[in-house]
């Protein structure tokens, strides 16, 4: 029978398992939320939401209120006859994620009766006025009311977890000091006159009771008492009181498991175990020496018993949490639960701001610098270069004429150019005349892969070296000429190839752009070829739109 009942109970802690994981929640509360922190932890959140505080500060959480019920007995000096009823009423506030405060109380009620007759029932006042004949044999039996309050400490250690977000359920242990009323009732008489035990003390063995037969005499002796519970049970001589009813001490300790069904309400199952200083619970305090349970003896004289009555409280109770702008209680919540998001993704850490390497403090990481050493506050481009804005082989923040004319060129070491004086016709033709017949000799031509547009490593080399000629003979101007022009696509294509060398010259050689007379699909030469000449005296543009943009190939 005893099996059964403890299959029915972890059966029952597997339901409400079952049914609590199936609410729980992930994740918690939001710790940059202001509106559930108290007013005065307000500074540390406002440090903490600035970076200056690493620590959250702790919310506003809920009360819970509950209302519990279940099994109430007594463990005294007579047998409890079976478990009576026992009820509470707790508010619990937590006043950390481990340790929380419970006020609680309670009410219970139980009977008692022993199966053994007794016969030294004239030290106990209860039963002595009773009016049973001397030697008379007696069946110890009580009906006790009692009332409690208690201040509990509650301590939960199964919210902090390492591996997961939080729990369904909570075991808790507690323990607590508190006071107590009792109302002890006897029922020793059957109307006015005393009951006649007689006829069960023949039936089962005279001077012996066997424990076997217990059953059978309780149930005679539940057929001949008649329940009235009308004699008030045995108190302390000097015994404080209150309502009228004996008052004592006493201390409670227990442990239960909690379920969470939702964010508001949970189960729980508990059991209570109350600690009197007073041996008088059941109306009893003395006891006949030497009584075996199944061989007792009425020939010794009593003794008062030494130990004190203890009352049991298995209950199931149902809790509710309550409170606005606060979160659950914290016992619900777990603490690790801040630290696990921010190491998981970061959404309050403080990133140290990157820093990269500039020597020349141009504005150009030393990693993408092409001119590692420019002075201070010279202007430059992307690259770190120091800007040329007229070409004139002086850059800009030592050239003292920015834009110098081409014709002016070259320049001297400060930038400024010498500028040809108005003069006769002859004069301008002589001048002509050696801009026709610049100097420079030949210059190189440039391949590209087929179909391709982009330079080579081999075709960056000749420009660089053509580029230190073109830069040595400022007068001359360079034509650029792409060739094949059969098609649309051969066109783009010539085209993509002149202003590839022509922007390499530009971007990276710091060429003015002027200097460049733009020449594509021209015949008579290698469709895959881009030649360099003197073009000097030649007309042409120095930028042409792309024929056909919707054929260009990237660079």
């Amino acid at each position: 029978m005893a099996s059964k009942k403890y299959v029915s109970f972890l059966s029952l802690l597997l339901l409400l398992s079952a049914a609590s994981q199936a609410q729980l929640g992930s994740g918690s509360y939001d710790y940059q939320d202001s509106s559930v922190v108290p007013s005065k932890r307000l500074p540390q959140h406002t440090e903490f939401m600035a970076n200056n505080y690493p620590y959250p500060a702790k919310p506003r959480n809920q009360w819970e209120i509950g209302l519990q019920a279940g099994a109430f007995s007594i463990s005294g000096d007579v047998r409890n006859r079976f478990p009576g009823l026992g009820a509470a009423l707790h508010v619990r506030k937590a006043l950390g994620y481990v340790f929380s405060l419970r006020g609680q109380l309670g009410f219970g009620t139980t009977k008692g009766l022993n199966f053994q007759p007794s016969t030294h029932w004239t030290r106990n006042s209860a039963w002595n006025t009773a009016g049973y004949a001397p030697g008379a044999q007696v069946f110890y039996n009580y009906k006790t009311n009692i009332y409690d309050l208690s201040l509990q400490g509650v301590v939960t250690l199964s919210n902090i977890r390492f591996h997961k977000s939080k729990s369904s359920f909570n075991v808790y242990a507690f323990a607590g000091l508190g006071g107590m009323i009792y109302d002890v009732k006897i029922d020793a008489l059957n109307g006015n006159a005393p009951y006649d035990f007689s006829n069960i003390i023949a039936q089962y063995g005279g001077s012996q009771f066997q424990y076997k037969d217990r059953k059978k005499i309780r149930k005679d002796l539940k057929d001949l008492l008649d329940g009235s519970y009308e004699t008030t049970g045995q108190t302390d001589n000097g015994q404080p009181k209150v309502f009228d009813k004996p008052f004592r001490f006493m201390g409670n300790f227990g442990a239960g498991v909690q379920f969470k069904l939702n964010k508001k309400f949970s189960l729980a199952i508990e059991d209570k175990v109350t600690i009197t200083k007073t041996d008088l619970l059941d109306g009893q305090q003395w006891q006949e020496n030497g009584v075996d349970i199944s061989v007792p003896s009425y020939t010794t004289a009593p003794a008062q018993t030494r130990d004190f009555d203890t009352y049991n409280f298995l209950s199931v109770g149902i809790n509710m949490a309550i409170g606005n702008k606060s979160v659950e209680p914290l016992w619900w919540l777990n603490p690790l639960d801040y630290a696990y998001s921010e190491v998981n993704k970061p959404r309050h850490m403080k990133l140290p701001k990157p820093v990269l390497d500039d020597a020349d403090g141009d504005g150009i990481t030393d990693q993408f610098d092409q001119e590692p050493n420019t002075p201070a506050g010279a202007p430059v481009d992307s690259h770190g270069v120091s800007r040329d804005t007229d070409g004139d082989g002086v850059p800009d923040y030592k050239d003292k004429e920015l834009v110098t004319p081409t014709q002016c060129q070259p320049v001297d070491a400060d930038g400024v150019g010498k500028c040809p004086p108005p003069a006769c016709c002859d004069s301008l033709m002589n001048t002509i005349g050696r801009m026709t017949n610049c100097g420079i000799g030949d210059l190189p031509s440039v391949t590209f892969k087929p179909r391709s547009v982009t330079l080579s490593n081999d075709a960056k080399a000749l420009l660089a070296s053509a580029a230190q000629k073109i830069k040595d003979n400022p007068n001359c101007k360079i034509a650029v000429i792409g060739y094949c022009s059969s098609s649309k696509s051969e066109q783009q294509l010539s085209w993509d190839r002149v202003n590839a060398v022509i922007s390499y010259m530009v971007d990276k050689e710091g060429i003015n752009q002027d200097r460049f007379i733009f020449k594509y699909g021209e015949t008579g030469g290698d469709c895959n070829t881009v030649d360099l000449r003197d073009g000097t005296g030649e007309e042409g543009p120095t930028t042409v739109p792309a024929p056909h943009p919707n054929l260009r190939r990237g660079r």
